[in-house]
């Protein structure tokens, strides 16, 4: 499998370097502590929880992401599956709260709220639990007249996806041969607006004539609705898709495999892992934007524990910090698009290159392209 890796070399690396699964086992074998022979780490009294959106902690994407961080923490520092550390999985929004409490009630001493869709449940629970910690993914505290603001037992953590989207904009440019490519969002949202925004200038760099076409599904875990926007998309002469949508996602790689068997050569490019998959005979995955949520979930859950937590604060992933990037699977990538990644990462780490993040600043950027 060919593999290349961009930019800086990645400020936050995992300790030890061994990446779980959602089920506990390690994908691969990069020397634990277990095979070096050394004494497993010394348990501590610390409890991390999780609580997922509505599309799942084996979503393939986002819930899984943050689920492999956590794991690989309670890894490293020997806490248990289950008492030490664990997720519940909600499976409406109706669940958010009473999840939270769960955790709080029970003594944890820091609790993820796992996307955007938590914003308020972490809000009001954090406010009634002034003793707990908690941590959100994907929002600020935004009160009835949409200004943020902070609470001390909560840290906000967010990403730059509008970067890696960009990258992978270029990507899907150089690649697609109709001249029109396609962007699934699942929930329409300040947050989607930053990959959408992102991917459409990434394109629009490569060819300011080369067709984009949007749509949101209206939820993070309807395969069948991703499915169905993807098969208008490709019967409409889209190529190559992208898609930020969480578990509706997975339609979307569904509908281009049933394509790929019938012999059309159609793509989807992930979002927030790896979501290529290897000795699958439907070779879909272009590429991912890979949105380093593991990397996250584990920084912040060693500050906590470490008696360093930020709350009260913002902390924010970029391409500064590897937190977010192209994957790092590049089979179906060509060399010119590589190289051309590269050369834009550089435009936007020395800020020659302002990557827009909303439609008014998309709007701006097409500007500059005339």
């Amino acid at each position: 499998m060919k593999k290349r890796k961009f930019g800086l070399a990645m400020s936050l690396v995992l300790a030890t370097g061994t990446l779980l699964s959602a089920c506990g086992s390690a994908d691969e074998d990069k020397g634990g502590q277990a095979d070096k022979g050394e004494a497993p780490a010394e348990t501590v009294d610390f409890k991390v929880g999780m609580v997922t959106d509505i599309g799942g902690v084996d979503d393939k994407s986002f819930n899984q992401s943050a689920w492999e961080g956590l794991v690989e923490f309670g890894s490293e520092f020997n806490l248990t599956e289950g008492t030490g550390y664990k997720y519940l999985q909600s499976a409406s929004d109706a669940e958010y709260e009473p999840n939270l409490t769960t955790f709080a009630d029970a003594g944890y001493d820091l609790t993820f709220g796992v996307g955007f869709l938590l914003e308020k449940p972490i809000a009001k629970i954090a406010e009634q639990n002034s003793d707990s910690q908690f941590a959100l993914i994907d929002s600020l505290l935004y009160d009835a007249d949409f200004n943020a603001y902070y609470l001390d037992n909560v840290t906000n953590i967010t990403f730059k996806e509008h970067q890696g989207s960009f990258l992978v904009g270029l990507v899907a440019a150089k690649h697609s041969k109709t001249n029109k490519v396609g962007f699934i969002g699942g929930v329409e949202s300040d947050l989607i607006k930053k990959f959408e925004s992102g991917f459409k200038a990434g394109v629009k760099a490569v060819d300011p004539n080369m067709e984009v076409v949007v749509q949101y599904a209206g939820s993070f875990g309807d395969a069948a609705k991703g499915s169905s926007i993807a098969t208008t998309m490709y019967e409409q002469g889209a190529d190559v898709i992208y898609h930020a949508a969480g578990g509706t996602g997975n339609g979307v790689f569904t509908e281009a495999k049933n394509r790929k068997k019938n012999g059309e050569d159609v793509w989807v490019i992930g979002v927030d892992r790896d979501q290529h998959e290897e000795g699958m005979p439907e070779n879909v995955t272009l590429t991912s934007m890979v949105k380093r949520v593991d990397v996250a979930v584990y920084e912040v859950s060693k500050r906590a524990m470490e008696g360093d937590f930020p709350g009260g604060e913002e902390v924010v992933f970029g391409l500064e910090e590897d937190g977010v990037r192209i994957a790092p699977t590049t089979d179906n990538v060509s060399e010119e698009a590589l190289a051309l990644v590269e050369e834009y990462e550089e435009k936007i780490l020395n800020g020659e290159l302002i990557v827009p993040a909303t439609d008014d600043e998309y709007e701006e950027f097409l500007n500059t392209l005339e």
